[in-house]
């Protein structure tokens, strides 16, 4: 079968989970990239210092955090499907709400709320398509959903680049948050065509016939614990080493570098190029290599391409050269981790237990971009940002040696 035919292979509901969460994850990516690339305007209107720049970023990712772990509760208890259109709508709100922000306050609350919906809709979303999809294609289909983050980052980049380019600073920005409701028309598509898991219901069949419904402690049972510390050392990692590297990218680009924003959103065009295509090289590795080697691939690569790439003293050709395998290496890896995670917990805890994984890790991850923000006072930004995603990057490759390889796996109403 070629590499394109699994897509054909797919069944009307599979093919419409992928469609909505994938969509859910470019529009989800937008919202969220939109911060970086305003981060320097916002600096320079509300005079905010570097590091409290970075704890804005930090408290997003936080409150994202708490909301995917309540949003994978939820998302056992209510289904995945309807738990996905409030956290849509959720973020999609907040993101406007930051448009007409007065002051760093105002913005810092509504950005921190908005964190609630951002990580409820990766929880809701990855578990969905990781329970609709046949074992064989699910490492493919997942990771074809987490590209769409790259396609999201794309949009925000261009947005940014028009914006910046035809209208002042003061404005432009909230121009850009303001394109922040466009998530908010994916709930109709939702509602109308996509269905609850198969595996879902039956799990909830169960339970309505006299079956024990999970608690959020049971994901920390002596059955689970391991495995669950275990994946949120790697989303720890994972997501520590992206934040740190995309949140202040932009900033070191045209600060220590001194580009232009035409000149930092072609170097940022060539990243993200490198970005989309580590997803979909990821999801094709995830279910052709496994679940492991994947990561360790992606960790290795990330941790070495990062060092080079913020720590030499590069020149413009070599650092837009560069940009391209940086964004391949530090994206790649997500691609395996929803798959991954899906099979690791039964059905009856998956949301639970995928939402705190991958958002303990972006909670612990979230306090890189302040750290960053904090030794760029000390250090280049360059530095703190290269010495931080490269310990992260360690911290993911040892994440995914201690815990199972998962490929293949079938899952059942348990």
């Amino acid at each position: 079968m070629s590499e394109a035919a699994w897509f054909t292979d797919l069944r009307t509901d599979e093919r419409r989970a992928l469609l909505a969460c994938t969509g859910g994850w470019v529009l989800d990516a937008m919202d969220v990239q939109m911060y970086s690339f305003v981060l320097p305007s916002i600096m320079a209107l509300w005079h905010v210092s570097s590091a409290r720049a970075g704890l804005l970023g930090t408290a997003t990712l936080l409150a994202s955090a708490l909301g995917g772990w309540l949003a994978g509760a939820l998302a056992d208890r209510i289904g995945r499907v309807r738990t996905l259109q409030i956290t849509i709508l959720w973020f999609a709100a907040f993101c406007a709400i930051c448009a007409v922000a007065q002051s760093f306050n105002q913005l810092f609350a509504a950005r921190a709320i908005m964190g609630f919906g951002f990580g409820g809709e990766w929880a809701a979303g990855s578990v969905l398509l990781g329970e609709v999809i046949r074992p064989h294609w699910r490492g493919r289909a997942v990771g074809t959903m987490q590209s769409g983050w790259a396609v999201g980052w794309a949009i925000a980049a261009l947005l940014y680049t028009g914006a910046f380019s035809l209208l002042p600073a003061a404005i432009a920005w909230r121009v850009l948050f303001a394109f922040g409701l466009a998530p908010a028309l994916l709930v109709f598509f939702l509602r109308r065509f996509v269905e609850e898991p198969a595996v879902f219901r039956a799990a909830q069949a169960r339970i309505a016939d006299g079956g024990k419904r999970a608690r959020m402690r049971d994901i920390f049972a002596p059955d689970l614990l391991r495995t669950t510390l275990l994946c949120a050392l790697m989303g720890t990692g994972a997501q520590g080493g992206y934040y740190a590297i995309t949140t202040w990218l932009p900033s070191f680009l045209r600060g220590e570098r001194h580009l232009s924003v035409l000149n930092t959103g072609l170097y940022l065009a060539v990243l993200i190029a490198g970005s989309f295509a580590g997803y979909l090289a990821g999801a094709e590795l995830a279910d052709r290599l496994g679940r492991r080697p994947t990561f360790l691939l992606y960790a290795v690569g990330s941790f070495v391409t990062v060092l080079l790439y913020t720590l030499l003293p590069l020149g413009d050709g070599a650092m837009l050269l560069l940009g391209a395998p940086l964004g391949f290496v530090a994206s790649g890896g997500f691609s395996a981790m929803g798959p991954f995670f899906t099979e690791l917990f039964p059905t009856r805890v998956r949301g639970m237990g995928q939402g705190f994984a991958y958002n303990f890790g972006r909670g612990t991850g979230a306090l890189f971009p302040f750290l960053v923000g904090w030794l760029a006072g000390r250090l280049s930004l360059g530095a703190a940002i290269g010495l931080f995603a490269a310990g992260a990057y360690a911290v993911m490759a040892i994440a995914a040696l201690l815990l199972p390889e998962t490929r293949g796996r079938a899952l059942a109403p348990d």
